[in-house]
């Protein structure tokens, strides 16, 4: 008789390309063997809440970034993290941000006035089962002057980022009230993606060592 084949080592893949997610996860000790951005139209549905739009591409996107796993055999088998973050004034959702002028409007917006994040995140494991969270932030902003909004426009922290703002950068600095996951206004909710990869089984020994303080 053969001896059975010790199971395949699982992997992770985080369906994103951006650096803070990834960031993020290498925080917790976490390093993705692939990383596997989806192209999606992120326009939100007719009546579409933002916290049924944060959980439903966050979802979209692990399902993308599992398709595209499943057909690589160095990937196989594979766990696939994905999240979507959405800024929201009531019910209005906030670009993310392409131009300044969008970013000028979504700034003066959020001026002295509370907002909220939500911010979705879909693990999907190698047999096509996925779990999802959704978290939910409040924050409120101190009133900003044009001096304020000026300078910040001038550092470009804000391209690409929903709502026209990075929090872990100078914009954290607009931040007079938090009360919710600050990695998740970041982009990755990092309590809520452990305790997703817990129960779906990903094994304990994938889970890096993370170098000690020194």
């Amino acid at each position: 008789m053969f001896a059975a084949s010790p199971p395949r080592p699982a992997h992770l893949a985080l369906a994103s390309g951006s650096p803070r997610r990834l960031a993020l996860l290498q925080q917790i000790g976490l390093e993705p063997d692939a990383l596997l951005p989806a192209d999606l139209d992120e326009t939100p549905g007719r009546n579409e809440s933002p916290r049924k739009l944060a959980a439903r591409l966050a979802l979209e996107k692990a399902r993308a970034g599992a398709h595209v796993a499943r057909a690589r055999e160095n990937l196989s088998p594979c766990f696939v993290v994905a999240a979507d973050t959405v800024v929201c004034v009531g019910r209005r959702i906030l670009p993310k941000c392409e131009t300044v002028e969008q970013a000028e409007d979504c700034l003066r917006l959020l001026s002295g006035r509370a907002h909220r994040v939500y911010t979705g995140v879909t693990v999907i494991d190698p047999h096509d089962r996925d779990r999802s969270r959704l978290v939910e932030t409040r924050l409120r902003f101190k009133r900003l002057s044009s001096r304020d909004i000026e300078a910040y426009l001038a550092g470009r922290e804000w391209m690409g980022k929903a709502g026209g703002y990075a929090i872990q950068g100078a914009a954290g600095g607009f931040v007079v009230q938090l009360v919710g996951s600050y990695t998740a206004v970041v982009g990755l909710p990092l309590y809520e993606t452990r305790a997703l990869l817990d129960g779906l089984g990903f094994p304990a020994h994938d889970l890096r060592a993370v170098g000690a303080a020194v």
